[in-house]
């Protein structure tokens, strides 16, 4: 009696209804996917197909196996008790990796674990051993000031400003991408690796090996996709406030930055410049003339791009088609009401096809038509009121089971639509992502974040996991979005550090809202959503002007840098912000460092995060020279140096010797 077998460049194991099945997926790469009562799933969520790799296969007896690809080799034990087959990794070397967990003798413990649920899916839960000295990264963005997520239990759901994208890179040599976009927890405990789904057909991972994190994250994108070419005007400063309400607010403002000769490559319309959620077009009382607006936008050099929301008013001119054609999120249960925000909405289904091409169609003939090419997919979530996943039912199926793909596929709604309208390439800002949303353009934002240093801190921390995980393009609104009065002294010493920051991340958004806000009215008087306080950078105090000015030409002046880094993300998936234990893996050092980071892999970023703070520590990794790019001063590598920074000032050094035409600029 045979429980492992070979199959067609893949190993089986078979016993009591469960089937596993572990095949390469690319170089040094596994795939390994087991299902009870059923045949293995073909599901392509996020995983790309993977070219063919012949694997080396032993069957040394019924009760054992593995199998080889590059540098990675999984080996099957099948204890003589209960015949349950248990799974361990190893490397080139023979070092172990990762391994499921033992049964524990009489506590009869089951590694992969599925109890099954009316209607014949599955909660499953998976247990791997865990190493307590080992160091975790990645899992996309949280709000929480850890960079190293060891011992950290981490919901597999979306919410406003957290995106869950479960792919995980250890320092012992290998990348975990949980290829299930269910419901559920990640946890990596001191005692056990554990990952929960609510709802599943299949259990399905990806884990690569590789000698650096440069290896693993480069595999994973092959595994999952790159982003497209950023277009130029993704590398510039972008304008954004809630809300410019009318064409000429926004006009005027293009207009003062133009006379002002301050570059900015995107404007953008926030929300509710809509008649009505799910109406998908603008309000011609507020916005008479779009041609007319973007073409004078364009004369300025300045792209506009245009705030979409997923959620469709009960009330919308769309609403009721919608609905008879099956294009929006199905309740479960009680009233179709997904969200309550200015009225009651619904959302429509990214993951309905014909649904996509409804709302693309609408916004193709109402925006991009009048030569709008960037999208602000916000609530991209999508943002449920209460968060009840398990009261909705997209079309692919219940949102506790497949509602993590959301995010991706509303990318997708738009990407697929831009390129086959005929743009070569394109960027669209989106609150949320799922592994694959990097390859349909997706620039993603952090939320609705507060105005304050403890979430800026945690701001830093969110962008670098998100990077390891796949999302190169990445960023925040300059000086968080809830609260923050441009007149209060403490908010602008905030605003002008995270200026400073933000001029350093992959893209230079500045938005927020801002108080006091001011009141709206529709042409019929009544009430509309508020504009926000003033939000442009000569709205935080004669004193600062300048400064803000000076950080949105520096970040001109690194212009052709940042298309390298661009391209580098592109062609191989490398983060644009990078830990600093990527560029060196070999300095133990780098691997605890929070607060500072790479942008590529020449310039060192040492952000000021703390109020009323001037100067700070500085860890210049071993192996390279480093020259502060305030004037010029050289330090050799390995040692921490104590670095002032006046309020116009943010600690940056150059890495041996490159980018040399950047000292003395800020």
């Amino acid at each position: 009696m045979n429980y492992i077998r070979e199959d067609q460049e893949a190993i089986i194991f078979e016993n009591d209804g469960e089937t596993l099945r572990i095949e390469p997926w690319g170089e040094n790469s596994l795939r390994v996917r087991a299902v009870m009562m059923g045949d293995i799933k073909d599901t392509d969520y996020a995983l790309l197909p993977a070219p063919f790799k012949p694997a080396k296969i032993i069957i040394k007896d019924e009760f054992n196996g593995e199998i080889t690809n590059g540098s990675i080799t999984a080996v099957l034990s099948v204890d003589d008790w209960q015949k349950r087959c248990r799974v361990s990794f190893f490397n080139q070397k023979g070092e172990l990796l990762l391994e499921e967990e033992r049964a524990g003798g009489a506590l009869n413990k089951k590694t992969r674990d599925f109890k099954s649920r009316l209607g014949g899916d599955y909660e499953l839960t998976v247990t791997f051993a865990s190493d307590q000295s080992e160091r975790l990264y990645g899992m996309g963005q949280y709000q929480q000031e850890v960079l190293n997520i060891k011992n950290c239990i981490l919901e597999l759901a979306h919410r406003n400003s957290q995106a869950s994208v479960p792919f995980v890179l250890s320092d012992k040599g290998y990348g975990f991408f949980w290829h299930n976009p269910a419901v559920g927890t990640a946890s990596f405990g001191k005692n056990m690796t554990q990952w929960y789904v609510q709802s599943t057909k299949q259990m399905d991972y990806w884990i690569t090996a590789g000698d650096t994190p440069k290896e693993i994250v480069e595999a994973y994108a092959k595994a999952t996709g790159t982003p497209p070419k950023m277009p130029e005007y993704g590398l510039g400063f972008w304008q954004c406030k809630l809300r410019y309400w009318n064409q000429e607010e926004l006009l005027n403002v293009a207009r003062e930055y133009h006379k002002r000769g301050i570059p900015v490559d995107v404007i953008v319309i926030d929300f509710y410049h809509w008649p009505k959620c799910g109406d998908y077009r603008f309000d011609e009382n507020d916005f008479p003339d779009p041609k007319a607006m973007v073409e004078e936008l364009n004369k300025y050099g300045m792209e506009l791009m245009v705030s979409i929301w997923p959620q469709v008013n009960l009330t919308s001119e769309n609403y009721e088609e919608m609905k008879q054609k099956g294009l929006l999120v199905k309740s479960e249960r009680g009233v179709p009401i997904a969200m309550r925000f200015q009225g009651e909405n619904a959302f429509f289904d990214a993951t309905n096809p014909k649904a996509r091409d409804y709302v693309w169609n609408l916004c193709r003939k109402n925006y991009y038509d009048y030569g709008i090419k960037t999208f602000w997919l916000d609530e991209a979530e999508p943002e449920f009121s209460t968060y009840e996943y398990d009261n909705y039912r997209y079309y692919m199926g219940p949102v506790n089971q497949i509602g993590n793909i959301y995010p991706q596929l509303y990318a997708k709604t738009f990407y697929d639509g831009q390129i086959a309208a005929g743009m070569d390439t394109a960027v669209n800002l989106l609150r949320c992502a799922w592994a694959g949303s990097q390859r349909y353009g997706a620039l993603v934002w952090s939320g609705d974040i507060h105005s304050d240093w403890k979430t800026l801190r945690e701001q830093v921390c969110a962008g670098l996991n998100m990077g390891i995980a796949g999302i190169p393009w990445w960023t925040t609104d300059i000086g968080g979005f809830m609260g923050g009065d441009p007149s209060d002294p403490l908010f602008r010493q905030l605003f002008v550090r995270w200026f400073q920051w933000g001029t350093f991340c992959p893209v230079m958004r500045l938005h927020g809202d801002r108080s006091p806000s001011k009141p709206v009215h529709h042409a019929d008087g009544t009430p509309s959503m508020p504009t926000g306080a003033d939000n442009e950078i000569w709205s935080f105090g004669d004193e600062n002007t300048p400064i803000l000015e000076k950080f949105i030409h520096f970040r001109e002046a690194m212009r052709p840098y940042l298309r390298t880094l661009m391209n580098e993300a592109h062609e191989s998936g490398k983060p644009v912000m990078r830990t600093m234990f990527y560029e060196f893996p070999h300095d133990e050092r780098c691997w605890d460092l929070t607060g500072q980071y790479m942008l590529g892999s020449d310039i060192l970023v040492a952000p000021i995060l703390y109020e009323n703070t001037y100067e700070r520590d500085v860890y210049l990794p071993q192996g390279a020279g480093w020259t502060l790019i305030y004037d010029g001063t050289e330090y050799e590598g390995g040692q921490i140096i104590h670095q002032t920074a006046k309020i116009d000032q943010i600690p940056v050094f150059l890495r041996d010797g490159k980018q040399k035409e950047l000292i003395g600029k800020i």
